[in-house]
């Protein structure tokens, strides 16, 4: 069972028993063909009608959302009405008497400044509305009240504030976890943001410098290097999407290949093996360039002359095997854990270790880089990754 889930069960336990009442006193007779107690048939609505609600609230407190879960919610209590506010307005109302919810934000307004339960009569001059008294709950995270759900019935009931309560809870907690997911996805483009800003600006000069030196002598390879140079930074900057597929992520380092070659010439030879039912296979965005880029930095920098890199990508069961390695300068090891504990370090240092967090953040521990190096002894980068994960999709 997942975190979440076992988070939404335990929010939800003590409802079942309040829901069970509600639901049993406001749903239909089942059939006697039907296999179940009461209780045991109360408890699966209050589930199921929980699990129809919590998408939307997957997505934060806005109106959308609270319009698409209101209405759920209200099931899972049996009230007469049910309303959800932000701390400004009214987001969404479901159920008979809307006109109470001019007054409404007067009447929650203590509640949103102490985050205190509220239960008070509605003092409607409607003599036929079945509106007699509410309940008001906050809706909290991390000790933030971001609004309140309410909750109408014709006269005051301890099982509906209980239940209420339960339900505002199990809400917060739909909402803990819609602002935990903005976090991660505004952490993973920051990080991707941090990648694109290695792209040097000497790569890019250099790229443009060398693509001019074949307009004169051979146009047609300063075409083709213009198109590479054109996809490249295209694919870099692109902005769909957490993940992509191995097949446009290798496609990718191949034009940077390419232009990197058009400058240093026979001093840097590429092979490339790759087995082609593992181009499918979804991975972080950018997540395999920065390591070439490692590669070529350290293969060709200092006093070395000439720079072998190879990349292959192989099938490995359930998973793919990328490794990439070069027989450059390498790196003391020392050094090497010092910036995956994120201690400092150049760019180069800095694309290894974000890479490093993203593989972990995305696949758990067992999948971070593993990296074989040593001073003057090149460096073997192996990337693990396991071909299908859910929430994983190349796009």
């Amino acid at each position: 069972m997942s975190g979440e889930a076992a988070a939404a069960l335990i929010v939800l336990g003590p409802l079942l028993l309040a829901g069970g009442f509600v639901l049993g006193r406001r749903t239909r007779p089942t059939r006697t063909s039907d296999v179940g107690t009461p209780v045991e048939r109360a408890t699966f609505e209050t589930l199921h009608t929980a699990s129809l609600a919590a998408p939307p609230l997957r997505a934060g407190l806005t109106e959308e959302s609270a319009r698409k879960a209101a209405r759920r919610l209200r099931t899972l209590l049996g009230t007469d009405a049910l309303c959800l506010t932000d701390g400004e307005k009214v987001l969404a109302w479901d159920g008979t008497g809307d006109h109470h919810s001019g007054q409404l934000m007067d009447q929650v307004a203590g509640l949103l400044d102490t985050g205190r339960d509220k239960a008070f009569p509605t003092a409607c001059d409607d003599l036929d509305c079945p509106l007699r008294w509410a309940v008001a709950v906050p809706l909290t995270v991390d000790h933030r009240v971001l609004g309140s759900l309410v909750a109408y019935a014709p006269r005051e009931s301890a099982v509906l504030a209980r239940a209420a309560g339960e339900v505002a809870r199990w809400v917060s907690v739909q909402l803990e976890l819609a602002e935990l997911d903005r976090s991660r996805t505004q952490l993973i483009e920051a990080e991707i943001k941090a990648l694109r800003a290695q792209i040097s600006p000497h790569f890019i000069f250099n790229s443009l410098a060398a693509i001019a030196s074949f307009v004169r002598t051979d146009p047609e390879r300063a075409r083709e290097l213009l198109l590479e140079f054109a996809d490249f930074t295209r694919y870099s900057f692109r902005r769909r999407g957490d993940f992509t597929t191995l097949a446009d992520e290798l496609h990718s380092i191949d034009q940077y290949l390419a232009l990197v070659r058009a400058r240093f010439g026979a001093r840097l030879t590429v092979t490339l093996q790759v087995a082609p039912e593992v181009l499918p296979v979804a991975l972080p965005f950018l997540c395999l360039q920065p390591l070439v880029e490692n590669a070529v930095k350290h293969g060709l920098e200092g006093a070395v002359t000439r720079s072998r890199i190879t990349i292959s990508a192989l099938d490995a069961g359930a998973e793919a095997e990328v490794v990439i390695e070069d027989d450059g300068t390498g790196m003391d090891p020392e050094r090497l854990r010092s910036i995956l504990r994120g201690e400092g370090g150049d760019s180069s240092g800095i694309g290894l270790l974000n890479v490093d967090e993203r593989l972990r953040q995305v696949y758990g521990d067992a999948y971070g880089l593993v990296i074989d190096t040593g001073a003057g002894a090149g460096m073997k980068v192996t990337v693990r990754i396991p071909k299908y994960r859910a929430g994983v999709h190349g796009s």
